[in-house]
Formats: C-alpha cells, structure tokens, sequence
C-alpha cells in the first residue's frame, strides 16, 4: 500500500508537470505565430510590392502565419487547433491600405513611421492574444489534467483493491480502460466547447452581411434594346462624377428619375444595363495580370477572346506599338493597378478594353486630364475612334476636350446651372460656362507672352 501511494504521487507529479507543459506549449504557439507578422512587414522593398498582389501579401501576414502555428502545434502534439482572428481585422485593414500605396510611403520616407503604427496594432493584438492564450492554456491544462487525475484516481483506488483481493487484475484493467475514454470524451466535449464559442462569436458578423438588403433589386422590368442618336454631352462643374455612379446603378437616385431611352433606370437589370455601357476613367483600374488578360476582360466572354482580336483592340487604342516594345509584349503582367505602367499606357489598355466591350453608352471621366500633352494627343487619338457611333457623356474639366460636343451641360452646386451647345453657351455672357473659357483664354494668353519673352530673351 505505501509503494503504490508514492508511485501514484510520483505519476500525479509526472500528471501536473504534462499539464504545465500542454499550457506552456499553447502559449507559445500562439504568441510565435502573431509574432512573425512584423518582420514579414518590415524587411521589403517597394519593388517587392510593386510586383507582389496586396491579397497575396496579406495572406502572408495572416493566413500563413496561422498554418505555421497550425502545423507546429499539429506536429508537437494534437491540443489547440483554433486562433481567433477578430481582433487581427485591425492590422490587416492598415497593412493592406498600405502596401497598396506603398510608392507613396516610400516617396514621402514614412517606411518606419508606417512600420511602427503597424508594430504597434500586432502589439495590440498580442497583448489580447496573450490574455486568450493565457486562459487557453489554462482551460485545456485543466482539462488534460482532470482526465489524467481520473485516471490516476482508478489506477490508486483498483490497487489499493487488488491488494486486498476484493477485484482481480482484468476487472481493474477494465476500469482502466474505461478512464481512459473518459479522459478521451472530456478532452472532445472540451474541443466542441471551444469551436462552438468561436462560431457563436463570428456567426453574427457573417449573419449580418448576408441578411443585408440591397438597396436596389437585381432584376429590373425593362429588357428593351438600347436606341440612342449617336450624341456627344459633355459635363464641367462639380457634382459630375457621381453621374456615372448613377448611371452605372452604383446607386440609385434618392429623389428623380434618371431615364434612358424613357426608361427609368430603377426599372432596367443593372447587369444588363452595365453590358451597354462603356467607362474609361481618370485613374483606370488594371488587374495584376497580363496586358493581354485586362484587355480581355471587357469582352462579354473572356474565354471566347482571340488573340487577333485583342492586337486589333491595343491596335485602335494606339498601345500596340508601346507594348511591342516590353519584353513579353502582351503577356507582360502589370502589377496591381497597373503600377508598372505609365498614366498614358494605362488609359490606351483601358480604350482597348472598353473597345472589345463594344458597348452603346460611353462615359470618360476625366479620361485625358492627368496626362502629358504626347499622351494626351495619343489617348484623345484613341478615344475618338472609340467614340464613332456612340452616344458618349465626357466628364471634363479642361474644356478644350468638349468643344466638339453637341451639347453641353455646366453643373454647379450640385444642379444643371446651364445646358446647350457650346457656342451659344459662349454667347451668354453671365453664363458660368463663359467665365470659365475666359479664364481658360486668359491663362492661355499668359503662357503665349511667357512664350514670347522668353524667346526675345533668346532662352528658346
């Protein structure tokens, strides 16, 4: 009786040692894996990042550092499976929102600024971690623990039993066996316990974004083709971009009617209205793919597309001769957003895009205004053949991109202020359209004098 009750202290102590070390092991597990997020951050440069998708990055910064802790934990022992990663959304929305503008940190030399905000977010989320982990460890400790005590407690009381001659050894290795998926039950009731907290706290904030209503439904009423009279109406002012939105049922009006063809556009399938309209913006968004791939896009089949037909597209668009020059032509991947390519480049793939889109209705916002004057006269090339045939809506601020409109809209404060031709707008002299051509001649004969002195001067 004494050697078995020192043999089963000695094995209790064995017990509490492995439930020490089952915690430990969590801790560290979880803290090592939140850990190797900074220097992941830290130690590239924006050349990386240029060529490397922001998904991808933030996929290393989350994802993968969580199937590292997984395979550690998974090849040390089969304890803790779970991370929570709520509290990580706050790290991940500042590293995303600044890889994607990672030029502009480093041109502005904010590398170690940005670093140390998001240093101090990952230790934001440590310190949390630390907390979870700390009552992780603790509660599968004491679960491990409970289900070896049981054990423990079967093993001394069938001894001290057996010794006695009150069970024999097959009844006691049976009550052994028994603990033993005991132990096994309470270990999985543990496990379940655990992964149902976790789902009870996530389900809501998916439950919300999929009970969402839309603020506009998906199918309209209307499915007649579009019949329009080939026009050109070209807006300045303020207020003009958001006509796209509208246009686009990006959203829909909160008071009036916007029609096509008399149609409301409430009543219309935004998806098949969206087919009939075409968009080249400011600042285009190119995918980080091939050339070829994002001038694919815009066809109402990517599959179906040619490999003549997109050369024929970037052929119109004045961009085959610039992407002949490039290594792998039209396989040349852009980066995201188009990042390795020129303002000028960018917009001639979006005309090719929009090209094979063929689409009846045109808006170009803004689609010449941060350019050069080469690019400018190499993209408004382009965009006139794009414009044959179509009904097209330019959103300009330099008014000499409108002149050739048939008519003209001038939106102030957020209202059509003036709307007709461009002549007879210039002939109304209080009309907002003329003052802004006045100082449009202004600044213009300002630079014509500069022109002239400077070659008087003999600097020209």
């Amino acid at each position: 009786s004494a050697s078995l009750c020192s043999r089963c202290i000695t094995l209790l102590g064995v017990f509490l040692c492995g439930g020490a070390a089952n915690a430990a092991r969590v801790y560290l597990m979880q803290i090592s894996g939140k850990s190797t997020r900074i220097p992941i951050f830290h130690d590239s440069e924006a050349g990386f990042f240029d060529k490397t998708r922001t998904g991808e990055l933030i996929n290393r910064l989350s994802a993968n550092t969580a199937v590292i802790g997984h395979s550690l934990t998974d090849n040390l022992s089969g304890g803790l499976r779970a991370l929570a990663q709520a509290a990580a959304g706050i790290s991940m929305v500042l590293a995303e929102e600044r890889i994607s503008n990672m030029r502009t940190v480093c041109a502005f030399g904010k590398e170690l600024t940005e670093v140390a905000k998001y240093t101090e977010k990952a230790n934001d989320i440590l310190h949390l971690a630390k907390q979870e982990t700390i009552l992780l460890a603790g509660f599968f400790g004491v679960v491990r623990l409970s289900g070896n005590i049981i054990i423990l407690s079967v093993l001394y009381k069938g001894g001290l039993l057996m010794a006695t001659e009150h069970i024999t050894v097959g009844k006691c290795s049976s009550f052994l066996m028994y603990a033993f998926w005991v132990d096994i039950s309470i270990a999985g009731l543990s496990s379940f316990y655990f992964e149902l907290m976790k789902g009870c706290g996530a389900g809501p904030r998916l439950w919300e974004v999929l009970d969402r209503k839309l603020d506009f439904p998906l199918n309209g009423q209307h499915h007649s083709p579009l019949i329009l009279d080939h026009t050109e109406t070209a807006l300045c002012g303020s207020g003009k971009s958001t006509l796209v939105s509208l246009l686009l049922r990006l959203y829909d009006p909160d008071s009036g009617v916007i029609t096509i063809d008399g149609h409301d556009v409430r009543d219309l399938n935004p998806y098949w209205l969206r087919s009939h309209i075409g968009t080249v913006s400011q600042e285009p968004a190119l995918f980080s793919c091939s050339i070829a791939e994002n001038i694919a896009y815009g066809a109402p089949d990517f599959n179906t597309v040619t490999v003549q037909e997109i050369h024929r597209a970037g052929q119109i668009a004045n961009a085959y001769e610039f992407v002949r020059g490039l290594s792998e032509r039209f396989d040349t991947v852009v980066g995201e957003k188009g990042v390795l390519l020129s303002g000028g480049q960018k917009q001639r793939i979006a005309i090719a895009r929009a090209l094979l889109k063929n689409p009846k209705i045109l808006l170009l916002d803004e689609a010449t205004s941060a350019l050069d004057a080469e690019n400018e006269f190499l993209v408004q090339e382009a965009l006139e053949r794009l414009m044959d045939g179509r009904t097209v809506l330019i959103i300009a601020h330099r008014l000499t991109t409108i002149q050739n409109a048939d008519a003209v809209a001038v939106l102030g404060q957020r209202c059509v202020v003036e709307c007709g031709q461009h002549a007879q707008l210039l002939c109304n002299y209080q009309g907002l359209f003329r003052k802004l051509m006045e100082k449009l001649a202004f600044f213009q004969e300002g630079q014509k004098q500069a022109l002239k002195r400077a070659e008087d001067r003999g600097v020209l």
